[in-house]
Order: structure tokens, then sequence, then C-alpha cells
């Protein structure tokens, strides 16, 4: 005990300053692949390469309009290997929790080359959704409820709807002396009946959306869930299948989505923050994803 003792001592303080301070991230780490739409030219060979079809294209009449859908995106970095001209950038930013799915979306329209390659960007559009006021005004009246009720401590429920355990292995790292997440007021539980927030990760698999579905329901109200890793918001590589019923969406609601595959503890933490109003909620802009 006396040498524990005498090594923590040693050792001293570990935890990370962030979200009160930058975090430390490594140089090799794959964050948000950076697009700079006007200087692509051409999206074919990275959506060829794309293992989830996170890019897309689709031709028509002299015009080509682009998908970049980050919900689907495993930041693997190929696409930016299958774009010679260095138009796509893999940087270190994990800062990418958001609280509506099509804000993860980015669409591009270009005139065509007689190549196939791109001639001049049309229009460029990014975190588009259609929304309805009055549902918007009651989602806003929620989120103050929910913080003035979890302003301070929160309960998760971490449920695994059928992950590969990578996300797991970074939600565990919460708990440990560097990111300490208990420092702020959250922890997890066992039960569901004794949450605030569901933590889901993994594409949704066909024998676990009635556990998944009983968990929700088993939670109390006002509720919280966040999608987990690209897997969590859409499917990920297992996308819709036999097996696999895609993201957590499909199954019950979701309050905010943490991209990456899997998300670093950073990003949980920053997503979770979001989620109980204690960080800022991120608008998709056009220049937040290189446009």
């Amino acid at each position: 005990m006396f040498k524990i003792l005498n090594q923590t001592f040693r050792t001293g303080i570990v935890t990370t300053r962030y979200p009160d301070a930058p975090a430390n991230v490594a140089e090799g780490f794959r964050g948000l692949p950076k697009i700079d739409y006007a200087a692509w030219h051409d999206a074919a060979p990275a959506a060829a390469d794309c293992p989830t079809g996170a890019i897309a294209v689709s031709d028509h009449g002299g015009l080509r309009d682009v998908t970049v859908d980050y919900g689907l995106c495993v930041f693997c970095g190929l696409c930016a290997e299958a774009t010679p001209e260095g138009a796509i950038q893999i940087t270190r930013e994990f800062e990418l929790a958001v609280e509506a799915r099509g804000e993860l979306v980015v669409h591009a329209e270009y005139i065509l080359n007689y190549d196939g390659s791109h001639r001049e960007l049309t229009s460029l559009r990014a975190g588009t959704l259609p929304g309805e006021p009055a549902a918007e005004r009651a989602g806003r009246k929620l989120k103050e409820k929910i913080s003035r009720l979890y302003g301070r401590s929160l309960a998760i429920r971490q449920v695994d709807a059928g992950s590969c355990n990578g996300c797991e292995l970074e939600i565990h790292a919460l708990n440990n002396p560097i990111y300490d997440i208990e420092r702020f007021g959250i922890h997890f539980v066992a039960s569901p009946r004794h949450a605030d927030m569901l933590l889901v990760t993994g594409p949704v698999t066909r024998n676990m959306e009635v556990a998944l579905k009983k968990t929700y329901l088993a939670t109390p109200d006002p509720r919280l869930v966040v999608a987990v890793g690209t897997c969590g918001i859409s499917g990920g590589i297992f996308g819709r299948n036999y097996a696999s019923l895609g993201g957590v969406d499909e199954v019950i609601p979701v309050d905010v989505y943490i991209p990456g595959c899997p998300p670093r503890p950073q990003a949980l933490l920053q997503g979770i923050l979001m989620a109980i109003g204690r960080a800022e909620g991120r608008v998709v802009s056009e220049s937040e994803w290189g446009c």
C-alpha cells in the first residue's frame, strides 16, 4: 500500500484539463477529413475508394452531385490518398458532435468537363435539414429543462447494440485517471431505471432491437440518447442488412451524434456535455467542413 501511495505522489496529477483547456492530440491521430471543395478536381476516385459510401457521386446532364456524409465516415484517410491535388486533408479535429443527423452531411454540385473532372463548383450546402418551427421550439424548451435537471450530475447506462468493442475501449477510458469523467458529476450505472442518458454503440443488430427498445422505455423521462461512433450513427461498414438495422435512430430517438471510428475520449466527453447543455452545440457550417 505504501508503494502505491508513494508512486501516486511521485506521479502527480495526470488528469487532462480538457475541456477547460485544449486537448493534447497525437500527431498520428486521424480526425476530420477536411475538403477544399473548390479545389477538388474529381470526387469519383475518392467515392470509389470509400469503404462505407461516405462520399457518393451522381452525374446527370453535365452536372455532378457530390454528397459527403460524415456520419458514414470511418476516418480511414483513403479519400485523401485518392485525391492527389491535396483537396482532402486529414486533420486532427475531433470535436464533431452534433444534435441533428443532417448536420453531418455536405452537398456539393459541380459542372463537369468532358473527361468527367470538375470544371466549376456551382453550389455548396452543409448541415441542412427541413425544420418545423413548432418542433424546434419544443426542442429548445426540452433542452432547457434537461439542462436544469442534469446541469450538475448525470447517470449513464451504456448499451452495446452490436459494437466491435472499439467504442467501448474509448468509453472505458472516460473513467481512468486521465479523463476522470466523474469530476463533472457524471457516472455510469448498471440499470437503465437509474439512468438519465443512454450511450449507445454499434449498429443495432436485429437480435438487440427489442432489448434496446426495452432499455429506452425503462429509462426515466426526460431521457437522453447519444449515438456513439460511425456505426451508432449510420451502421458504418455494416449498414443495413439481414443482421443489422443500421444506426441507433432507426430504433429509438437520438439527441446527439458523436462521429468517429471510434471517437476518442475527448470527443465522447464533448458530446455528453453537449447533450446536457454544458457544452456549446455545434451548428455545422461550410467553413467548418473545409468548404
